[in-house]
């Protein structure tokens, strides 16, 4: 194997042959999206600075008002407020493609739908929940384009139809997101186990219903896989299935641009393949973390003391949970990891060091070539 990648390095000269990734009339030279990872882990800095490397970067809208002064009492407001600081921050540093994550199961979703929007958002991306209204907030001179993260194809045709139907209108892309991701899962813990709910199978099913559509409509419905994709060769491998572009977020975490702490970053680092594990959070919904001691606590009955307010989940029971989920997000960005925890997807535990986004970019697409030469 060191011989054949000598014989690459020394007899060939690939350029980046990779396919863009077009969603409706918007571009992007790489078929890479940045996942949105919330609280505050990717922001308008790591956005911006995929954007200008060619990929799609993202903001995250999950408690995006923590810095603002009046987030405790005046939580709405000041997500809104933080949301549109963002997308002005991005647009700033990029003239590349910015989209957001709007997680469905935010009690204040449509105001941050409506906020994105106005804001002339690039792309929002929607899922922990179906978004079956999305297309309601557009009106006739909206540029945004909606996409789903769904984890089955049957969530995909549920929108779709939904979307079709009511609103005269299709998913402009698709995320179908398997269980090796990273934060709350759209799987049972018994399916994230389960090779029948594996990414590859999950992706051709989407692959073969977006078909049905693409018929319909006449237009082509890009799917982007997501979740566990770490390298190159990954990309390499889900284009050949036929995917338009993938989604990343647990590679970025360790970006000199990333938005969190260096403790939070230094979980990564730090952390073995043992150490990342499913827990059952507060909201009702599976997720992966890397374990440590807060957690814990937590799984051995300590409860953490809180007032619940922000009410930021709308399927959290928070008067019978053990901790503060949006809390202990918080203070894990901030570095407070004592008080708090990080998501991260099953292959967080490969990451070696802290890197500019820029370096990377070209560590993915030398991966890729590498895997390209190796199929020639």
């Amino acid at each position: 194997m060191p011989r054949i990648f000598k014989s690459y390095e020394e007899e060939f000269t690939i350029d980046i042959n990779i396919k863009s990734l077009k969603i409706g009339d918007l571009v992007a030279k790489l078929p890479i999206i940045q996942g949105g990872m919330g609280v505050g882990v990717s922001l308008s800095n790591l956005a911006s600075a995929v954007a200008n490397e060619g990929g799609i970067g993202v903001i995250s809208a999950a408690g995006i008002g923590m810095l603002e002064k009046d987030f405790a009492t005046n939580y709405i407001e000041a997500n809104i407020r933080a949301l549109r600081k963002e997308i002005k921050k991005a647009r700033e540093k990029t003239k590349g493609i910015i989209g957001v994550n709007i997680m469905v199961a935010l009690s204040n979703f449509a105001d941050m739908v409506k906020a994105s929007i106005d804001e002339g958002i690039d792309i929002i991306f929607s899922g922990a929940g179906l978004p079956l209204n999305l297309p309601k907030f557009l009106n006739k001179t909206s540029k945004t384009k909606l996409v789903p993260i769904v984890s089955s194809e049957r969530a995909f045709n549920l929108i779709a139809k939904r979307w079709l139907q009511k609103y005269d209108y299709l998913p402009d892309a698709v995320v179908v997101e398997g269980p090796m991701a990273g934060g709350h899962l759209g799987y049972s813990s018994e399916q994230i186990s389960s090779p029948d709910y594996s990414l590859d199978k999950i992706l051709k099913n989407v692959l073969e219903e977006t078909r049905q559509y693409e018929k319909i409509s006449g237009r082509q419905i890009p799917v982007i896989a997501a979740g566990g994709i770490y390298t190159g060769e990954d990309i390499y491998k889900y284009l050949k299935m036929g995917a338009a572009g993938v989604q990343m977020a647990t590679r970025f975490v360790t970006t000199d641009e990333c938005d969190a702490s260096d403790e939070f970053k230094k979980s990564y680092l730090n952390c073995k393949k043992e150490d990342i594990a499913i827990i059952e959070s507060p909201v009702g919904m599976p997720g992966r973390a890397i374990i440590n001691k807060f957690l814990n606590d937590v799984k051995s009955g300590e409860r953490k003391p809180y007032k619940c307010l922000y009410h930021c989940i709308k399927t959290c029971d928070y008067k019978k949970s053990p901790y503060c989920i949006s809390q202990a997000l918080i203070n894990a960005q901030k570095g407070l990891m004592e008080n708090g925890f990080a998501f991260a997807g099953a292959n967080a535990y490969r990451a070696d060091k802290i890197i500019p986004v820029k370096e990377l970019i070209s560590t993915l697409m030398d991966e890729y070539n590498k895997s390209l030469y190796l199929s020639i």
